[in-house]
């Protein structure tokens, strides 16, 4: 016999950065896991310092840190920490991005720009990631950009059985921001048994970067109507949405996003904003400023859970929404 035959058990580990520890610990809970201890700080210059507190040698690792701001920061941190667990001798490292940084650069629009969700994509597999699991990206495309398995979780079951409970389905109305989302809001409407419109944006083309005509495609008067979208970063096009629909006769509406970046003036702006209800899932965290009545907030953890749970156990993620 040549060769030495290991007797061990495969091990799964669980590591959070210092960007959104709250979600990562409810991960931990649902899977019944403790987080592994990790020191980590920032020298005097802003260089960051990762090291963990227990040997990964052979185990399966699971690194979890949300793009949130400031965004550079984190993704800096989490690449150090994936070269950490790779020259730690982990069996096999995969990265948990609940809320991917540069999703919206995935393409060139004009000439002399980057494809900037692409660059992240490869630093994380030049440290050592060998899979992504990460939550509704703003584009599928970008699942290609990693040259390896990513795992493309769906918030829509949370957000629309949210919403389905507490409003009359009779007289819902499922409405996609602008032209880019139809094939999303397609999906609730399916989900909720509702019918779809659209707000399609025109711009005035003798203002640049400016739009002056919100247009609704569907009929909405009367109608509780749902804004739905991956994110909200500084709130300007969903609350004018939202204005359109009102000011077509819309009864109530209430906006969903997976992902609440909520920067520069979103706070003013969802606090003035007609809407009666902000639903977003805590893919990133709320800002203080931002703790309103009127913004509700989910919880994906369950969703991440399962899928870690699944990857490790050699399971199918696709399973968990093939009912959806």
């Amino acid at each position: 016999m040549t060769g030495i035959k290991a007797t061990g058990q495969k091990k799964l580990m669980l590591f959070s950065g210092r960007a959104h520890p709250e979600l990562a610990e409810e991960v931990a809970r649902e899977l019944g896991v403790g987080i592994v201890p990790t020191k980590a700080f920032d020298f005097a210059n802003g260089e960051i310092y990762v090291r963990y507190q227990e040997s990964a040698r052979g185990a399966d690792c699971f690194l979890i840190q949300s793009h949130t701001a400031p965004i550079n920061k984190w993704i800096m941190e989490q690449l150090i920490m994936i070269d950490a667990l790779k020259r730690a001798s982990a069996r096999s490292i995969t990265v948990i991005v609940p809320f991917y940084g540069y999703a919206r650069q995935d393409k060139k629009h004009r000439g002399r720009e980057p494809i900037s969700a692409r660059l992240v994509a490869d630093l994380m597999k030049t440290a050592g990631a060998d899979r992504i699991l990460t939550v509704d990206l703003h584009t599928d495309q970008i699942q290609g950009f990693f040259d390896g398995p990513v795992d493309h979780l769906f918030a829509l079951p949370i957000l629309a059985d949210y919403v389905g409970a507490k409003v009359d389905r009779d007289k819902l109305t499922v409405v996609s921001p602008d032209a880019g989302r139809v094939r999303v809001a397609d999906r609730w409407c399916d989900r909720l048994g509702a019918p779809l419109a659209i707000v399609h944006k025109r711009r005035d083309k003798d203002v640049a970067n400016q739009v002056t005509v919100h247009e609704v495609v569907g009929d909405v008067k009367g109608r509780v109507c749902v804004l739905v979208d991956d994110m909200i970063d500084t709130g300007g096009t969903i609350c004018a949405a939202a204005d359109a629909l009102f000011a077509h006769g819309a009864e109530d509406v209430i906006v969903t996003a997976t992902h609440g970046v909520l920067s520069g003036p979103a706070a003013d702006r969802l606090k003035n904003s007609k809407v009666s209800e902000f639903v977003f899932t805590d893919t990133l965290p709320t800002p203080n400023e931002l703790e309103l009545d009127k913004i509700t907030v989910l919880s994906i953890a369950p969703t991440i859970a399962s899928a870690v749970r699944e990857v490790f156990e050699d399971g199918s993620v696709t399973s968990l929404f093939e009912e959806q």
